[in-house]
């Protein structure tokens, strides 16, 4: 059977500096990293993390806790959040808690009974209360715990403002923004702010519609888009919460006969691969969802280390002009 010993002497370093490695504590050299999972692999050495949990050691897991996992948002987060974490030799486990307050009380107690080194929070729903007496950190994605390590956001209000800048400079005159869920509040409501200031602040006139949790996790907006088109039939510039519902509003303009961007603007929000896969390519706000993955995990492993690390950070977006506009 393959000990520590045999891993340390096959990496030409001491057994502290392997355990190092394998328990992200202290400060490793990338050439030490490197040399421990060369050596691991060439010896299929495995840690035993089951053994590690009982002994009262945390293990190299980082929970991961997302409320949507087909929406393309979420499916890129989760993407470059697990690429962020093996570099720092952190496994995922991940859970798709679908908005469910319960389940994302289970995924909680299912991470800190498995001990995960920490958490990482992409959702909502979950009451601070239950952050309460966890002792391990906690990244919050897109939300503020006053009881969390460190949270990692974009700049909502800025992408709002930009987006209101643009169909305004673009001749619009009658703007609507669809995206928000009535009844949860999110830090994307802060993109509506910035979106009203401008209009305000311009003299344009503007309406909002709001969205339900079904088609937020169905990915369903046909209906609703429609209704507001036909209700406002005066619209020539849309603002909305995510490239997905950009997308389906592309499809609802050609079937109510209303050509983009010649009598249609419309600017989605994120930037994910959909933005230019559709006829127009859409416009949209870039959100740095790489550097922000990228932070968290950074935030997380310098938390776990003992390191002070900064209790918010937000990045700022900017906007990708396409074909929608």
């Amino acid at each position: 059977m393959v000990t520590l010993k045999d891993v340390a002497k096959e990496a030409g370093l001491t057994v502290g500096t392997v355990s190092r490695v394998l328990n992200n504590r202290g400060y490793i050299s990338d050439d030490a990293r490197e040399k421990v999972y060369s050596a691991m692999k060439k010896l299929n050495y495995r840690p035993n993390e089951l053994a590690r949990s009982l002994q009262g050691k945390g293990t190299n897991t980082i929970g991961l806790i997302v409320p949507h996992i087909r929406h393309p948002y979420f499916a890129e987060m989760i993407s470059n959040i697990e690429n962020q974490a093996y570099k720092k030799g952190y496994r995922i486990l991940l859970c798709n808690s679908q908005s469910i307050e319960e389940k994302e009380k289970e995924y909680i107690d299912i991470c800190t009974g498995n001990r995960v080194a920490g958490i990482i929070l992409c959702s909502g729903t979950v009451s601070v209360a239950e952050f309460e007496g966890i002792h391990v950190p906690v990244i919050t994605m897109e939300r503020f715990l006053d009881n969390g390590t460190a949270a990692v956001e974009c700049d909502n209000r800025q992408g709002g403002a930009l987006a209101a800048e643009r169909l305004i400079s673009c001749g619009c005159r009658h703007l609507l923004h669809v995206g928000n869920i009535d009844s949860v509040s999110m830090p994307a409501d802060q993109r509506t702010e910035g979106f009203c200031e401008v209009c305000e602040k311009r003299g344009i006139a503007f309406s909002e519609v709001f969205t339900e949790k079904t088609q937020y996790h169905d990915m369903d907006y046909d209906t609703i888009i429609e209704t507001a088109l036909l209700e406002h039939p005066e619209t020539d510039g849309l603002f909305v919460n995510s490239d997905v519902i950009a997308a389906q509003a592309l499809q609802v303009c050609r079937r109510l006969g209303m050509p983009v961007p010649s009598r249609m603007k419309i600017i989605g929000f994120d930037d994910v691969n959909i933005a230019a896969l559709t006829t127009p390519q859409l416009t949209t706000i870039h959100q740095p969802v790489m550097e922000m993955a990228e932070i968290a995990v950074n935030l997380l492993h310098d938390a776990v280390s003992g390191k002070v690390v900064p209790k918010r950070t937000v990045l700022p977006v900017y906007l990708v002009e396409r074909e929608t506009t």
